[in-house]
């Protein structure tokens, strides 16, 4: 493994973290906050540390990009940035260090889950950070890294692999570099958009912005308390529910319709499933809670479609406590954490085109207990998969599962309930942010012992590089130097 290469990109992926806090040291000026010379620190420590890195590295910055080496500049800018983003928390004093990782891991992550009890006391340009760390996370810092650093671009195919989530059998450009800067154009589209919507509906400038960027990156940070639920307005609940819909959906296939016009999203077999999902859950919440909590249509529609908004595209908004449901309408919205959005979105979760996947090979495998003698096949849309494809899925659900059932074990030896831990766990690895209970609509990680949270952030990481990339660390050829790769 070329250790020396892997160091030298990460010393730009700091580079370019330090420079992005130039935006909330501007931003503390500007509004008078007494945090200017906090950022100033932070700054000068993420750019010397990346010009250090790059010192250090400088011999092998001409060298090609195995897979290993995308493998590792992948995790561990992930370990770095998370790293990075932390230090203004702890140099403001708002948060120990454990805490302040597991905040810039939740928020790189597109998490959302929080350990700062009182967001309103804080200052504005700390909470904006907040909101960048999600925007950044969610297009993925290696896809902003290969678009931004054309001399890269050659290589990129292994960082670009690593980095974008889920199975797809779409590749919508040749080029790495023109695929990158094409997702980042619409991603940073619709995140205007969304802002020029909110603002219209009676956001300030800086609410607008901030809440259009958690949304788009399927984050679901706030910078008040009680979330969007602050606003108490049906029309920006609205806004955000299809705004978080569409975050979910598969970008390769936005830049299609941009190709080939509106036809390409709707022969798109998972977006129409996933759409077909959050209608079906939806209905069926909106009719529990106006049966049993007394919600009138209109507004029990409303809520319903939120949260199943924000828990399938894995967002974690809140416009009300659901946690006061009825046991089947909360234990719709968990299933959401594992379901997740689609892939090639800013979502986390399963992804529906990996549980469209594994029906169809449960229903071939069914037919073929009938007939034992039939050939029968997997499509996915018209493409026949192969059975390579088909094993991979189901090693992917099933580590997903272990690693929930893994982690949670390890968490309750911290002490906390086994269904917060469960639940815990299964929102960090989906992204989703808050779960149930004292974690829940109303709560924050905040009383969370540091070891369960070291558990919870691992689990935020292990989930957004969808965790063969990160697990395939483990083991001992990766790091074994006779080993070709």
């Amino acid at each position: 493994m070329n250790i020396k290469l892997i160091i030298f990109l990460l010393g730009k992926i700091s580079v370019l973290m330090g420079l992005v806090q130039i935006i909330n040291f501007a931003m503390a000026i500007y509004f008078e906050e007494a945090c200017s010379k906090e950022f100033l620190l932070s700054i000068i420590f993420a750019i010397a540390l990346g010009y250090g890195m790059q010192h250090y590295g400088k011999e092998a910055a001409n060298d090609d990009i195995s897979l290993r080496e995308g493998i590792g500049t992948v995790f561990f800018s992930w370990l770095l940035v998370a790293g990075i983003a932390g230090v203004p928390f702890v140099l403001m004093g708002v948060l120990d260090p454990v805490s302040a990782y597991f905040e810039a891991m939740s928020g790189l992550t597109t998490t959302g889950s929080t350990s700062i009890k009182d967001l309103e006391i804080l200052p504005k340009s700390l909470l904006f950070w907040r909101a960048m760390n999600h925007w950044i996370g969610g297009i993925g810092i290696i896809v902003i890294f290969v678009a931004l650093l054309p001399q890269m671009a050659g290589s990129a195919v292994y960082l670009f692999n690593a980095e974008v989530t889920g199975f797809s059998n779409s590749r919508i450009l040749p080029r790495i570099r023109t695929t990158a800067i094409a997702l980042f154009y619409i991603y940073l589209l619709l995140t205007i958009i969304l802002t020029g919507i909110l603002a219209s509906m009676g956001m300030s400038v800086y609410d607008a912005v901030y809440h259009a960027c958690s949304c788009i990156a399927t984050g679901g940070f706030s910078n008040y308390n009680n979330s969007v639920a602050h606003f108490s307005s049906p029309m920006i609940e609205y806004a955000l529910s299809i705004f978080m819909v569409l975050a979910a959906g598969n970008f390769a296939i936005y830049y299609q319709v941009t190709q080939s016009g509106i036809k390409a999203l709707w022969e798109d077999l998972e977006f129409k499933t996933y759409i077909g999902m959050v209608l079906f859950f939806s209905v069926l919440i909106t009719l529990n809670i106006v049966l049993v909590n007394g919600y009138s249509l209109e507004n029990g529609f409303r809520s319903a479609f939120f949260h199943v908004a924000s828990f399938s595209s894995t967002t974690g908004f809140v416009a009300n406590d659901y946690d006061q449901w009825p046991p089947f309408a909360r234990m719709m919205l968990a299933i959401m954490f594992f379901t997740g959005g689609c892939a090639g979105s800013t979502a986390g979760g399963i992804k529906i085109c990996r549980l469209i996947v594994l029906v169809k090979t449960v229903g071939a495998e069914l037919r073929r207990s009938l007939h034992p003698q039939m050939l029968s096949s997997v499509y996915y849309g018209k493409a026949r998969l192969s059975l390579a494809t088909i094993t991979n899925i189901g090693r992917f659900f099933f580590m997903y599962f272990f690693v929930v059932a893994f982690l949670t074990l390890a968490t309750t030896a911290s002490g906390i309930p086994p269904e917060e831990a469960i639940f815990g766990i299964a929102s960090c690895l989906a992204s989703v942010g808050p779960a149930f209970g004292s974690i829940g609509a109303t709560g924050t990680y905040a009383d969370i012992p540091a070891s369960a949270k070291v558990a919870m952030s691992f689990a935020m990481l292990l989930g957004r590089l969808e965790l063969f990339t990160a697990l395939a660390l483990l083991r001992s050829e990766y790091w074994h130097k006779s080993k070709r790769w």
